[in-house]
């Protein structure tokens, strides 16, 4: 069963989504503030994490930074904060989605099961090694010099599909498609973040190594020296 860690000072609205997800078929955890948040993170290892922001002893934003320096866990942002500089903050600090209150029950499950479904699926049963940088499609992990290179799973996502398509030029909509998947509702700028965070992830690759080219008005491209 797939675990749900409710990050929300405001026991009403942590209920409220802790019954909605109950009867979805999820177990629920639930943190009342930042640093319990960070303790059952560590110690119950939730499936996702569903993280207000206006939090007592530590806010959402550190807890988002907390768990991204050592996690790819996914988070959905859940927030009164509507303002678009909010939202591309979360997005920019690697959340994975971003929900606005006051919110509808059902609409929280739906954006639930959309970011688990789009968790990495590659299944191609081979490797590929550009100089240092190593891409294992069964496992979904990717190493750069020996150690681990540590993405959002999105990102890994992204990552896969742009590795196991070299030198192919991809615009945003077909990204969108194959990574986010139709349902997305959202700003094609996910793209552009979620390459600038990639890129964050690689840097100090060498050419041999590739890179993830930007096309101007037509999209992007992992490029490799052939």
């Amino acid at each position: 069963m797939k675990k749900i860690l409710i990050v929300e000072d405001e026991a009403s609205i942590s209920m409220v989504l802790k019954a909605f997800l109950v009867n979805a078929g999820f177990e629920i955890n639930q943190a009342f503030d930042g640093e319990q948040a960070m303790s059952m993170f560590e110690e119950w290892k939730p499936t996702l994490v569903l993280l207000d922001v206006m939090l007592p002893v530590m806010d959402g934003w550190s807890v988002l930074k907390r768990i991204r320096e050592r996690s790819s866990c996914p988070i959905i942002m859940l927030t009164a904060l509507g303002d678009i500089d909010y939202r591309l903050q979360g997005l920019n600090g690697g959340a994975d989605d971003y929900i606005r209150k006051p919110f509808i029950g059902e609409e929280v499950v739906a954006r639930v099961h959309a970011i688990l479904r789009r968790l990495p699926q590659v299944t191609l049963e081979n490797k590929a090694i550009y100089g240092g940088l190593k891409i294992d499609f069964v496992a979904n992990a990717v190493t750069l010099h020996g150690k681990p290179v540590h993405l959002t799973p999105r990102d890994l996502t992204l990552l896969l599909f742009m590795t196991s398509h070299p030198n192919q030029t991809f615009d945003r909509d077909q990204l969108i498609s194959s990574v986010w998947g139709m349902d997305y509702a959202g700003s094609d700028r996910a793209v552009d973040m979620a390459v600038k965070r990639i890129r964050q992830s690689l840097a100090g690759c060498s050419e041999e190594e590739g890179d993830i080219i930007t096309f101007k008005r037509m999209g992007y491209q992992f490029r490799v020296k052939s």
